[in-house]
């Protein structure tokens, strides 16, 4: 085997050990075994918020101790064929090994960056806001092509994306929008991607071609259930409503249903038009708003850990954590852990999993921000 390949079975090893161990593997087999029967118990769901909360326990485990076993039982199935094509001269059965064994590193390293998916809110859903910048159409397209971006990023993850509410832009693309990612991990994972976002383009809304930079900002908060306790006095709340805006379907009526509640004290504002009832609407507003409160209350006890959230900055120059140039070159680079990519294109299609992926490590290594320079 040659020592190149002998690295990374050792890498995936030791990111399988660290998997267990984060596991804390005989208690959590244990525990799978007496959530499985629970299960079976027909008094289970008597209690449907504790029924629930036993069966997203017994998901979290059983996806973990299957990741391992599948990561043991592929290792040694690729160990047994490259030592199967060595014996046999075979030197395509060794290729598609090793390529088996590379990409499985990949995966465990995503995988124990996920495994350390362990704050408090980690495993929630999670509310994405998008705000454009300055510089009207320019910047309004750009927030557009940024929640395209986060909506396949989602789906690709086998998440489950609502549309909460959304301001056209005047000519093209979105002033604001608020989106609702609904699956395991995705506060977790999408936690990092809070700040300005910067383009660097070929503007199509030019005639003269010339190059423009435009700014967007991502805001990133958990979804908080019931068993938070998130108190709000409502004489600190201004609550207004508005006819709802959008391109067509249910963000459009005639009567105005859209809510808008504003924290005074903190000045958090936070909208919902996704319901044709303004109760309904309502509703789902005070829920974001406790989000909110509870990601600001977060953010003070991980000061240490967290970036300033990005709708607390100038959207603009000096703020950016991440930029993306279509030209005069092509390239993606993220000014906190210097990562970059060639293709932007690709990225913008939603593959921004190797951004969050570094993000995470950095944040879990506790190390400050890289120092990097910015692409021009």
């Amino acid at each position: 085997m040659r020592n190149e390949i002998v690295n990374v079975v050792d890498e995936i090893k030791q990111a399988v050990s660290l998997l267990r161990r984060h596991l804390d593997w005989d208690q959590a087999v244990r525990r799978l075994d007496w959530l499985n029967n629970k299960s079976e118990d027909p008094n289970l769901w008597n209690d449907p918020q504790e029924a629930q909360k036993l069966m997203r326990e017994r998901q979290q485990l059983d996806d973990g101790i299957s990741s391992v076993r599948k990561f043991e039982a592929e290792l040694q199935e690729n160990i047994d064929l490259i030592e199967l094509g060595e014996m046999e001269s075979d030197q395509e059965i060794i290729q598609v090994a090793e390529e088996s064994l590379k990409a499985m590193l990949k995966e465990a390293n995503r995988r124990q960056v996920e495994a350390m998916l362990s704050g408090e809110a980690d495993s929630n859903d999670t509310y994405v806001e998008v705000h454009s910048g300055a510089g009207g159409t320019e910047s309004q397209d750009w927030a557009n092509m940024l929640l395209r971006m986060y909506t396949r990023w989602a789906e690709r993850q086998g998440y489950k994306v609502e549309i909460l509410e959304m301001h056209d832009g005047e000519e093209a693309g979105i002033k604001s929008a608020t989106i609702m990612v609904k699956g395991h991990n995705a506060y977790g994972w999408m936690k990092t991607e809070s700040g300005v976002h910067r383009l660097v383009r070929i503007s199509p809304y030019d005639s003269n071609a010339r190059r423009h930079t435009s700014f967007s900002s991502i805001w990133v908060y958990p979804v908080v259930d019931d068993s938070i306790n998130i108190e709000i006095n409502e004489s600190d709340c201004r609550i207004d409503t508005y006819r709802a805006s959008g391109s067509g379907g249910q963000h459009i009526n005639t009567t105005d249903s859209a809510v808008r509640i504003t924290h005074i004290p903190t000045g958090i504002a936070v909208a919902c038009q996704q319901e044709r009832s303004q109760h309904k609407n309502k509703a789902k507003a005070w829920d974001m708003l406790r989000s909110r409160l509870y990601e600001a209350e977060l953010e003070k006890r991980e000061a240490a850990a967290n970036a300033e959230a990005a709708s607390k900055t100038d959207i603009g120059w000096g703020h950016q954590i991440r930029s993306y140039v279509m030209q005069p070159y092509q390239m993606v680079k993220d000014l906190r852990t210097g990562v970059e990519s060639s293709a932007p294109s690709d990225v913008l299609d939603g593959d921004i999993s190797p951004f969050m992926e570094a993000a995470l490590a950095h944040r879990i290594s506790g190390k400050a921000d890289a120092v990097t320079d910015d692409l021009s």
